[in-house]
């Protein structure tokens, strides 16, 4: 069973089949999309060099643009205790560059919450909540609780320092694809990073194609 469908519990159902397949990501299978994202956005300008910055983390970056070619890849690995984790590796094109926004996930069983370690090596981490819109079979996936990452020492933030992130995933059946729109927001100085599009699963256009 998946990181994710742990996490999620019995909403897991109510999920759109096509989430519930993407979000079954285990030891056993994988996931792999491409597509395209409508509008990317940063934050201030005076922010672009702390942005520039994390591209040295595979962390965010100062680029934004509309039409910016998109690719996700999921990955299950296995931590150093046994532990599942998920690789996730978003790779967004501009032009002659690649810019990343990695991270590396897994469970927190007590607490029914995904451990959510940001950058390569990881710099933040956050814990991940995960609802089920069971009208849409959507899902919103928000960040909580944020630390900074220094090596072995992680070190709390105050609510005012944070990057507060939302996400929404659903599936357009006219489309048949994946629709995302992701939002991070820090409380004093507002939208820090954004992006909105959509992608699809490779290996479903791969199996349409040899049909």
């Amino acid at each position: 069973m998946s990181i994710y469908k742990k996490a999620i519990g019995k909403q897991f159902q109510h999920l759109h089949p096509m989430l519930q397949k993407r979000y079954e990501i285990s030891s056993l299978n994988s996931f792999q999309g491409s597509g395209v994202m409508e509008k990317l956005s940063g934050g201030p300008v005076w922010l672009y060099p702390f942005f520039f910055l994390g591209t040295k983390w595979k962390l965010l970056f100062p680029e934004s643009g509309e039409n910016i070619t998109f690719v996700i890849k999921n990955t299950p690995r296995k931590g150093k205790n046994g532990e599942e984790q998920i690789h996730w590796e978003r790779i967004f094109y501009f032009d002659k560059k690649k810019r990343y926004f990695n991270a590396l996930m897994s469970l927190d069983e007590e607490r029914s919450i995904i451990k959510d370690y940001l950058g390569e090596p990881a710099l933040m981490y956050s814990d991940l909540a995960f609802n089920v819109n069971d009208a849409s079979g959507s899902i919103t996936i928000q960040s909580q609780d944020q630390r900074l990452v220094l090596g072995r020492w992680e070190i709390p933030l105050p609510r005012i320092f944070q990057g507060l992130a939302t996400v929404t995933e659903s599936y357009l059946e006219k489309e048949k694809a994946f629709h995302i729109k992701v939002k991070v927001e820090n409380p004093i100085i507002g939208s820090l990073f954004s992006y909105e599009g959509v992608f699809r699963d490779d290996a479903s256009d791969k199996e349409s194609i040899s049909y």
